[in-house]
């Protein structure tokens, strides 16, 4: 998957935006991180409920997710752009969407 197809599916849900964090590639919403493009390692970058999902999704997928030490203790994993299906990535972008959005529009957004 590319970038733009990740962005795509991201700007299904309401609100968010295309911006940076740190200089990288990120997708917002009002301002908060739902996820981003890691320059670095190439790779995905997806906001997370909490760090304990890391381990979960890193040993139930691990031919897509991963973490670096950077992203140790923090409420993130990484995802292998080649390995990310259009339906996973829809799933972890809203997951991590229905966390950082206001709780009016996620009731606006599911009302529909």
């Amino acid at each position: 998957m590319k970038w733009e197809a990740f962005v795509a599916i991201a700007k299904e849900l309401p609100e968010v935006e295309e911006s940076t964090s740190w200089g990288s590639p990120s997708l917002k919403v009002r301002g908060k991180y739902i996820g981003g493009f890691n320059v670095e390692e190439k790779a995905f970058v997806l906001r997370l409920t909490a760090v304990e999902e890391q381990a979960f999704l890193c040993e139930a997928a691990p031919q897509i997710y991963y973490i670096t030490p950077h992203y140790r203790n923090y409420p993130a994993v990484l995802a292998r752009p080649s390995k990310l299906t259009k339906k996973e990535a829809r799933a972890r972008l809203e997951r991590a969407w229905r966390l950082q959005a206001p709780k009016t529009l996620v009731r606006k957004f599911d009302a529909v």
